[in-house]
């Protein structure tokens, strides 16, 4: 990442049913030694079933839209599919065929930081890599011929990257929605009559014994690596620990209050804080984590000349997609014919890229956080959940290996399977015009986020 190199390639999907076989076979015992989950059930199944064996038979193309809290995610949904699935299937006397599998689409930056082992097994799985910051068209046209013709239904996230909450569902990207109308208008052209569906599918975590004391543990360590005087006490309780919450972040905005003061020259706009028109400390904390996110933000699209538009994600996007166009050159396909001069000129292009980029990582960290989300419902998972998301603004600082995050102990899964949503009683209106397709995609998008929140709430 601190060289210049020739450009991304795209991973084509390879699938490998003797691969899956395996994966299928060990992903129990896998779960359990690699993650802290000891427990997936899922409710609404049969609805999942049907759409199996609707699939299999011809009747329709569809695509499991997931909630994408953590990175566990893909674990539980094939958990889910692979050994939910079939028992659920058997108890209805639902036909099906085996195995039970699902196409997906993975982000292409996966493999830059979890390691090219990740890229491969993503391909032999009948996986499909996309570059979200950009028009990505050979991604776009593989997950498109997936959609239409693949062998399994399509998976993907429609929130497009882990916020770490499992009751906040982010803005969706309209992706999702585009590739069901593409889907049905590749369908058309062939003149094949399946209906196009999106399944929203609900993922929420808790635990199966409160870690208070495991969290107080946690608080300890990020108060010593913040520089806090440590708070040792034997009261784990809400109570005392909500407290320390609050300084703890008070304390870890002061510092990067003053560091891009001092050292970017950035001014914060504290007015509302410093006139007395904010006086609750939840309420102050997302004034002040929203200003220091944008000049965050603001410090990489300077740098890559990009506009300072959109939602978070939207922006996230642009820089890291700038930042991979830094590294990955197109005009560094063959870095023997370069002259020494010119590599050396493109790694240094390269490093500071990466560096740029640092500023997005840490927004990316806090793109669904409110400020409000544990006093809404000060539950231990919610308390967690915002732990962790210091612990990744602390270990990000540090420059650690984000795989290695804290598990505060063991944790159950619910999955929730939602009600199918008909992409093709929309399509006559997407294809109506150019700004009736805009709306219609649009329309939908709204709506799978309704329905993501909904599965929140029952969940």
């Amino acid at each position: 990442m601190y060289q210049a190199q020739p450009p991304l390639e795209f991973i084509p999907p390879a699938f490998n049913p003797l691969l899956l076989k395996l994966v299928h076979l060990l992903l129990p015992d896998w779960i359990r030694w690699k993650t802290p989950i000891s427990n997936i059930e899922a409710n609404n199944v049969e609805t999942l079933a049907d759409c199996y064996q609707r699939f299999q038979n011809g009747k329709i193309r569809f695509m499991l839209a997931f909630r994408h809290p953590q990175t566990a995610d893909p674990l539980s949904l094939a958990y889910l599919v692979s050994q939910i699935l079939p028992k659920v299937a058997r108890v209805r006397g639902t036909q099906l065929e085996y195995p039970l599998h699902a196409h997906f689409i993975y982000d292409r930056g996966i493999p830059l930081w979890a390691g090219k082992h990740i890229g491969w097994l993503a391909s032999h799985l009948g996986g499909t890599p996309i570059q979200r910051g950009k028009a990505d068209w050979t991604g776009l046209r593989s997950a498109r011929d997936l959609y239409a013709n693949g062998k399994f239904p399509m998976a993907a996230a429609p929130e497009g990257a882990t916020n770490g909450l499992s009751e906040i569902v982010s803005p969706l990207e309209p992706g999702i929605a585009q590739m069901g109308f593409w889907c049905a208008e590749d369908l058309q052209k062939m003149g094949r009559n399946e209906e196009v569906l999106i399944l929203p599918i609900g993922i929420k975590y808790g635990y199966v014994n409160e870690p208070w004391g495991n969290i107080a543990n946690l608080l300890t360590e990020l108060e010593a690596a913040s520089g806090l005087s440590i708070n040792l006490t034997n009261n784990n309780s809400f109570e005392v620990l909500y407290p320390r919450l609050l300084t703890l972040a008070e304390h870890l905005l002061s510092v990067m209050e003053q560091f891009y003061t001092k050292f970017y020259h950035q001014k914060l706009p504290d007015e509302k804080i410093t006139n007395g028109k904010i006086t609750d400390r939840n309420e102050a904390l997302a004034y002040r984590l929203q200003a220091v996110m944008n000049i965050a933000l603001f410090i990489a699209e300077q740098y890559f000349d990009l506009p300072s538009r959109g939602n978070w994600a939207d922006r996230c996007r642009r820089v890291e997609q700038s930042g991979w166009n830094y590294i990955f050159r197109e005009d560094f396909k063959d870095i023997t014919l370069l002259s020494p001069i010119d590599k050396s000129l493109g790694d240094r292009i390269a490093e500071e890229a990466y560096f740029r980029m640092w500023h997005m990582r840490l927004v990316e960290s806090f793109v669904a956080v409110s400020g409000i989300y544990i006093r809404e419902q000060p539950t231990v998972e919610r308390f967690a959940e915002t732990t962790l998301i210091l612990w990744d603004l602390v270990n990000k600082i540090k420059g650690n290996n984000p795989l290695n995050r804290p598990q505060l102990g063991k944790q159950r899964v619910k999955i929730t399977v939602g009600t199918p949503i008909s992409v093709s009683e929309r399509y006559s209106g997407y294809n109506s015009s150019r700004v009736a397709a805009r709306q219609a995609v649009a329309e939908l998008t709204s709506d799978l986020q309704q329905m993501l929140e909904d599965l929140v709430e029952k969940g």
